[in-house]
């Protein structure tokens, strides 16, 4: 056999000593010491409650904080591609007005061809484009200047009742939802004295 010795599951394993104070129980201790350690506690207790205050107010503003960065985020996004659908809508426009006088200056030979009727389809289909985006077409003839809806580049003596209106639509102005996209470039018409 060698010099190792063997053990056997079945043997008994000696038992842990265990210290007299963690068996016995505990003794009351005298009455001083029991109010301090009680006044000890509730400062302590005090100073938790405090501290739990403090990270519940610096929580609640970080909370506070996240939510109005996300909101700010939101909106600077909403913004961004609002601007960005306006910027490309005003390109846009200046194809369409080419249409528009394209077709003004067609003769009517030209307008009975079948090429005519194709080409007609062009601007209609970039009218449902635009409207669908909100961009909507200003009326301006007749109504009041506006300085925030109109651009004068001309004025003209005005007639009876027309003093201050728009006479004329040089080029047309659009509207984007409730805002003013492009101003008309309109002839105004002005009183005599």
């Amino acid at each position: 056999m060698s010099d190792q010795m063997q053990i056997s599951p079945h043997d008994e394993q000696p038992e842990a000593v265990v210290p007299e104070e963690a068996v016995a129980p505990a003794r009351p201790a005298d009455e001083g010491q029991t109010a301090a350690d009680v006044e000890a506690l509730q400062a302590r207790i005090a100073a938790l409650e405090r501290e739990n205050a403090e990270l519940k107010d610096h929580w609640l503003r970080a909370v506070a904080d996240y939510k109005n960065y996300k909101r700010r985020t939101d909106q600077e996004r909403a913004e961004l591609i609002r601007s960005a659908s306006a910027a490309l809508l005003l390109k846009l426009l200046p194809v369409m007005d080419d249409l528009e006088r394209a077709m003004s200056g067609v003769t009517a030979d030209v307008a009975a061809t079948a090429w005519y009727g194709g080409f007609k389809l062009i601007p209609q289909k970039l009218q449902a484009i635009l409207e669908s985006e909100g961009v909507a077409q200003m009326q301006a003839v007749g109504e009041t200047f506006d300085p925030t809806k109109h651009e004068a580049v001309i004025y003209e003596p005005a007639e009876d009742g027309q003093d201050g209106k728009v006479v004329a639509e040089l080029q047309r102005g659009y509207m984007l939802r409730e805002r003013v996209l492009r101003p008309a470039m309109v002839k105004v018409g002005q009183g005599n004295g």
